[in-house]
């Protein structure tokens, strides 16, 4: 005889913050200090940057790993038997609450598997949030919204976030339907992002309020351009916050899935999502525009350099660069310059005059191998 127990809050956090992994709060990183790391309730935390340089950690788990859909890339999909379980908006409340007042955390990220109607799901996301702030929490709170949800459930979301976001998945359409999903692309993901965009516009009720979106990279046949190219339209006509890039799991999704028959690596799709990070991060941050982003014959990003080197490589026109005469937008483009190195290259320019030697910089240990031979004094 089997007699199953029903699980108590903590097991549930357990279970739903474990799952909470396929959503990501956060970027890929170098340092072990931008990776996501357990707590000791057994609770998944993350690390945010934010956009005053301060560090802090989220805590993210999901309301509900009980799911309707039928995302053959998904370890939640309907078809699989995973220990399924809920939590009450009261019960993620009150344990928010509680590791937000020990210290350990200062924000929010929540989400769910599609338990029924969207709009079901959106209500228990949206009351979580309503339970915080009505108990005066001003912090930072992430709510996914779910495909397909009404504008007036979505609304409602924007009104209580300090953020939120909808995967879209995948480079379009086509590449959507590969994934053996039963959404509609348009109808449901495509049109929420929109009114998304809508709500949170430059100069809208909500403005404050982060956009975000996320792509699961290698579960179809998009390339890096593809996605590249993709992203610039989402940055360019519904004026994204952020896009984030999820390498697929290979053995977590159907055996019929274009990402599990694919030729490529567990640690190349790894290597692929860094890349999709560089590229991103110069086109936002540094000036590149998405066709000056260098593919290699397939389309994809060079596996052994990153984007900024492989563009350097074939633009030899454009070095070497004066270091003591470029500017800004021109210092940037050199490989292994960062912001903060650039910031420093100008600032000693005001209070310390000419540069003379290299070693006046200090601090760029091997990221000189690179910037060395695309620069002159």
């Amino acid at each position: 005889m089997l007699i199953k127990r029903t699980p108590d809050t903590i097991e549930k956090l357990k279970i739903l913050s474990q799952d909470s992994v396929y959503d990501l709060a956060c970027a890929c990183g170098t340092d072990k200090c931008d990776h996501r790391i357990r707590s000791k309730e057994d609770k998944w935390i993350y690390p945010v940057i934010m956009q005053d340089g301060r560090r802090t950690f989220l805590f993210k788990t999901l309301i509900s790993n009980i799911c309707l859909n039928t995302c053959n890339y998904c370890p939640l999909r309907i078809t699989q038997d995973p220990r399924r379980c809920s939590l009450s908006p009261e019960e993620m409340a009150k344990t928010f609450l509680h590791l937000y007042k020990s210290g350990k955390v200062s924000g929010l990220f929540v989400s769910s598997g599609l338990s029924g109607a969207p709009d079901n799901t959106m209500e228990k996301i949206n009351a979580t949030a309503e339970i915080l702030r009505k108990n005066k929490f001003r912090g930072y709170i992430h709510l996914k919204i779910m495909p397909g949800s009404s504008e007036a459930a979505i609304e409602k979301a924007v009104s209580l976030a300090s953020a939120v976001s909808l995967n879209i998945e995948t480079a379009g359409e086509n590449h959507f339907k590969k994934l053996g999903t039963n959404k509609d692309y348009l109808k449901d993901i495509v049109r929420p992002i929109k009114k998304i965009s809508e709500l949170t516009s430059a100069g809208g009720r909500y403005a404050r309020v982060k956009h975000t979106t996320q792509f699961i990279v290698g579960a179809s046949t998009e390339t890096d351009r593809d996605i590249v190219e993709y992203s610039w339209g989402l940055y360019k006509r519904i004026r994204l916050d952020r896009i984030y890039f999820s390498a697929y799991q290979r053995g977590l999704g159907d055996t019929n899935l274009p990402g599990e028959t694919s030729r490529i690596s567990n640690k190349e799709l790894l290597i692929r999502e860094h890349r999709l990070y560089q590229a991103d991060w110069l086109i936002r941050k540094y000036g590149f525009k998405e066709k000056e982003i260098p593919f290699n014959e397939q389309g994809n990003l060079h596996i052994d350099m990153d984007p900024k080197e492989a563009w350097a490589k074939i633009h030899p026109e454009y070095f070497p660069v004066n270091i003591n005469k470029a500017g800004r937008e021109e210092l940037l483009r050199v490989p292994g310059f960062g912001s903060v190195t650039v910031d420093r290259i100008l600032e000693n320019r005001k209070t310390g005059g000419l540069l003379t030697s290299i070693l006046q910089l200090g601090g760029l240990g091997k990221r000189w191998d690179k910037a060395v031979n695309y620069i002159t004094i």
